[in-house]
């Protein structure tokens, strides 16, 4: 029955594919392949899309335009896009208003407020958590001439102002501008570049401590070198703010080039610390007092190196409390003196355990530390005074969501879990009686065909031997004939773990009879630091082969079939669907490239790429070199080869990938495949690596999600003159 089944849906994507071609340009604009030869460490490596390196050359943004039209004009005529769309929309619609990034401050509470039919969240504020509220900021009229959002908000100690991160077409690089909250009017200074518009007030509210970046164009290649904290001084001009802690002020600190030098307040604001951050996981830390900060140099105190394996910290009382992976993959508690803070002597407060660590933080009078069995998190509270630990009773199972509301002040805490299949309930946490009720905050809804859905928790076998987790999500009554269409995605990098989470959009999927497959390769941190150093610079293959394995597992059990598999990645995920499809095009029918890093060899030429060389590693070492060319998705690509369909996606606005990743890929893709199969590039100039919009969002998901349907043979998705016969 199957392979009748097989026979007979291969003509019909074919023809599918014709009438699609029968109204749609004759194929994608044709790209010059200009080679250009770099030789490292012996090894001769072809580079045939340089040019389309130069962004603002005018041919080069004349060619991502071609791209884009040609996308639109194909993906426009797919039927069922626009019924995701509202499908979205109309899911969007379930939830009456949606609360986030709730913060207490002295008595007011402050929150993010989106209703369905807003496009991105505004500024409310509260008299107590029960008082009425009252809009103190609407981004979309703050400039009628253009479409912010915000990208974050932090208000000062007392309640009175609130620093604004403000953001055009999803760019992530913010303008922070100061409101007073009584009376809804702006400060006159403006802070350009702020990455996320995160800042650190003074405990007084006179000023507040950040770290721009060096240019407003997420394309500059210098934008996020060699920065520098800087302490802004409310009333006083941006141009004086003082520069506190950086490479060129501290030259014997070591910092290199690609660290951000981030300071900000510890919860009692007893302390700075500051962070050179990177995309290490292992914190390099340092710590001062308030009162340096007035001085012309700052005498910083070390609290952790790269090599001490700190991956987060709290203070607390006359304490801090390290989440340390040294001599420990799955994390243990320390603790230490805050006043001379020493990781090599610190007392072990909870041993390594069967659970993985995956987040430690505090509240005013309590630590909290969440453990993950690789899916599911639990939560322990400490309590410092008693010396005791105790189990926080989380509402089920799942990923644990917890984030104080006043961190300085109270213990009270805003929680929640997600489950692939269930949306969630907010609660609010009182550690002290170990109580939780539901919050005001919370908002419930009722989604269609939740009640149907089936997790299953496996592990499958990898290339190695090695058990690699696989989350599977489907509706009840799935005949395992090869038939279904599967949606396969992962990330795995960084130590990002992918943990439960509910999603509308994904429920739209379900809801047409799409598996979903989340995939927990090793890059995440799943089972470990262990599971992450596995996925990393030079042992990355085993990402994308165990992306693989779980693709492979899926087809052996007749979950789905390669003419009904998709593959997806996103950003560091590009590395994963690059490499799966390059080394496997026989596995899938088609395949999501969003927003990816797609020529690895090249992300050191981009605007990002320095600060991701701990992660990726560098061209200039022999050994990390050689690991980026087997990452190299684009390099892989070789001509004559039967590619899936591919859908590349890049913003314009981006600044974590620059578009031309994505870019090169597409034409790489298009030049080789022999496959006939459509390789497409959309190119969103209204957005950045995402985008809180969603009109914009919906549009960008709808697209992916229409392309791959139609190319996996979903019914809904074929051309009108295929679904009629």
């Amino acid at each position: 029955m199957k392979t009748a089944f097989l026979i007979l849906m291969l003509p019909e994507l074919l023809a599918a594919t014709v009438a699609l071609a029968q109204t749609a340009p004759a194929g994608p604009p044709a790209t010059p392949q200009r080679p250009v030869t770099d030789v490292y460490f012996g090894k001769k490596v072809v580079d045939n899309y340089r040019w389309l390196e130069d962004v603002n050359s005018p041919e080069v943004k004349t060619w991502f335009q071609a791209q884009a039209d040609y996308t639109k004009r194909t993906l426009d005529q797919l039927p069922g896009r626009d019924s995701l769309i509202k499908t979205f929309e109309a899911y969007d619609k379930l939830l009456t208003v949606r609360y986030g990034q709730v913060k207490k401050r002295g008595s007011r509470y402050f929150y993010r407020k989106t209703l369905p039919s807003e496009t991105v969240g505004k500024l409310y504020v509260r008299e107590g958590k029960t008082g009425p509220e009252k809009l103190i900021f609407d981004p979309t009229a703050y400039d009628k001439t253009k479409t912010y959002s915000m990208t974050a908000y932090t208000p000062s100690p007392d309640g009175q102002q609130v620093a604004l991160g403000l953001q055009e077409g999803g760019a992530e690089l913010s303008t922070v501008r100061i409101l007073n909250v009584a009376t809804r009017a702006f400060r006159p200074e403006s802070i350009p570049a702020v990455f996320g518009g995160d800042i650190s007030w003074l405990p007084d509210g006179s000023g507040f401590l950040y770290t721009p970046n060096n240019s407003t164009d997420p394309k500059d290649p210098k934008g996020n070198l060699d920065t520098k904290a800087r302490l802004h001084r409310l009333g006083t001009a941006v141009a004086t703010d003082r520069e506190l802690w950086s490479r060129a002020k501290n030259p014997d600190m070591g910092i290199r080039p690609d660290q951000y030098p981030i300071m900000a307040f510890t919860n009692d604001q007893t302390q700075v610390y500051g962070v050179l951050a990177s995309v290490d996981r292992r914190a390099d830390i340092w710590l001062t007092t308030p009162a340096d900060l007035t001085k012309s140099t700052i005498a910083w105190k070390r609290l952790a190196t790269p090599t001490d394996s700190v991956y987060d910290f709290a203070k607390l009382g006359s304490k801090i409390y390290l989440h340390s992976v040294k001599g420990a993959p799955k994390g243990r508690i320390l603790v230490t003196d805050a006043a001379r803070p020493s990781p090599a002597t610190a007392a072990v407060l909870l041993p390594e355990g069967s659970g993985n660590i995956t987040r430690l933080l505090a509240t005013k009078d309590y630590v909290f530390v969440v453990l993950s069995d690789g899916i599911n998190e639990k939560v322990r509270q400490y309590d410092p005074r008693t010396q005791q630990w105790a189990d926080v009773p989380m509402p089920g199972t799942g990923t644990a969501g917890l984030e104080p509301y006043n961190a300085t002040t109270s213990n009270g805490i805003f929680t929640y879990v997600s489950t692939w299949n269930r949306p969630e309930t907010v609660y609010d946490y009182t550690p002290e009686s170990r109580k939780m009720v539901v919050s005001p905050f919370d908002m419930q809804a009722r989604y269609p065909g939740t009640d149907d859905l089936v997790v299953e928790e496996l592990e499958v076998p990898g290339h190695d031997g090695v058990l690699v987790p696989l989350s599977l999500i489907y509706k009840k009554g799935l005949k395992k004939d090869g038939n279904a269409v599967c949606f396969m995605t992962g990330y795995a990098a960084y130590g990002i773990s992918a943990t439960p989470y509910f999603s509308r959009r994904n429920l739209a999927l379900l809801n047409q009879g799409v598996i979903l497959a989340e995939t927990h390769p090793r890059g995440g941190s799943e089972k470990g630091q262990a599971w992450y150093r596995a996925g990393y610079q030079t042992t990355k293959p085993n990402t994308w082969k165990d992306f693989i394995s779980c693709g492979e597992y899926l087809v052996k059990n007749k979950y789905t079939s390669p003419q009904h598999l998709i593959g997806e990645g996103t950003s560091a995920g590009g590395i994963l669907i690059g490499r799966a499809i390059t080394e496997r095009p026989d596995l899938f029918a088609a395949a999501i490239s969003n927003v990816s890093c797609s020529n690895a060899l090249r992300m050191e030429n981009s605007p990002n790429g320095p600060v991701n060389t701990p992660e990726f590693g560098t061209v200039k070492d022999s050994v990390q070199c050689m690991g980026l060319y087997e990452m190299d998705a684009f390099q892989h690509v070789k001509p004559g080869t039967k590619y899936p369909a591919v859908l590349c996606v890049g913003g314009m606005n981006d600044p974590r990938v620059i578009v031309w990743q994505p870019g090169k890929f597409a034409a790489a893709l298009q030049a080789a495949s022999t496959s006939g199969k459509p390789v497409l590039l959309q190119v969103n100039y209204d957005n950045g690596h995402f985008t809180e919009d969603k009109k914009v969002t919906f549009r960008n998901f709808a697209n992916m999600y229409a392309f791959a349907l139609w190319q996996a043979g979903h019914p809904n998705f074929q051309p009108k003159s295929v679904a009629a016969k």
